[in-house]
């Protein structure tokens, strides 16, 4: 089972948040009334708190998985680290990182890809291919040589009526630097992949074969 893959059982966290002014700027910011440190990343910016089950003998999540969502710190571990979201290993290649999306989620053309997919490994590629509902079996391949950290996907909180309240949830990723993020609950990381090629997974994999020593 992917390791970022949510399993029943894992639950949000309950909500405790608050929105105070930031010193010295005294910028309103969201925060935990009982943050630690690992509840912000390295851009400094606030992420959303999951459950955790149980680990098994390998480490690894134990549950049945719930396919169409990601744990949130998994997500943000695998993704800061360039891991691969199945097993856990560093996902670099002798080619680059392998980067897989569903199938209508991008036009052969795009010069800009931005995806809160983590990368995969070559060992374990064709089986996210396979186990993803999203890829349908048939994914886009993305080699990157490089993936540099673009920003989050999440809600946006602010004052409404009953205290703290959700005000938004954007489809598209807000970048680092954006202005929204101190007020921003992140539940993916994102990164925008550079000097990229779209391959074929098969031909991808012959190509690894063959360059392994």
């Amino acid at each position: 089972m992917p390791y970022v893959t949510l399993r029943e059982g894992e639950e949000g966290a309950p909500d405790n948040l608050i929105i105070s002014p930031e010193w010295p700027s005294r910028r309103p910011r969201l925060r935990y009334a009982d943050e630690e440190r690992d509840d912000r990343d390295v851009r400094g910016v606030l992420w959303a708190r999951c459950s955790h089950t149980p680990r098994d003998s390998r480490g690894m999540p134990t549950g049945k998985p719930r396919w169409k969502f990601m744990h949130p710190s998994r997500q943000r571990e695998t993704m800061q680290e360039l891991r691969c979201q199945v097993c856990v290993r560093p996902a670099r290649t002798p080619c680059g990182f392998i980067f897989l999306a569903g199938p209508d989620d991008y036009g052969p053309d795009e010069t800009s890809i931005i995806t809160g997919q983590p990368p995969v490994c070559a060992k374990h590629a064709r089986a996210a291919a396979r186990l993803c509902p999203h890829l349908d079996g048939r994914p886009m391949v993305f080699v990157a040589l490089s993936a540099p950290l673009y920003g989050v996907l999440g809600t946006l909180y602010g004052y409404a009526e009953h205290g703290v309240q959700v005000l938004a949830t954007p489809d598209r990723p807000l970048p680092y630097g954006h202005g929204n993020l101190p007020t921003f609950l992140a539940s993916q990381l994102v990164r925008r992949l550079g000097s990229f090629r779209l391959v074929d997974l098969e031909e991808l994999l012959e190509e690894l074969t063959a360059a392994a020593p």
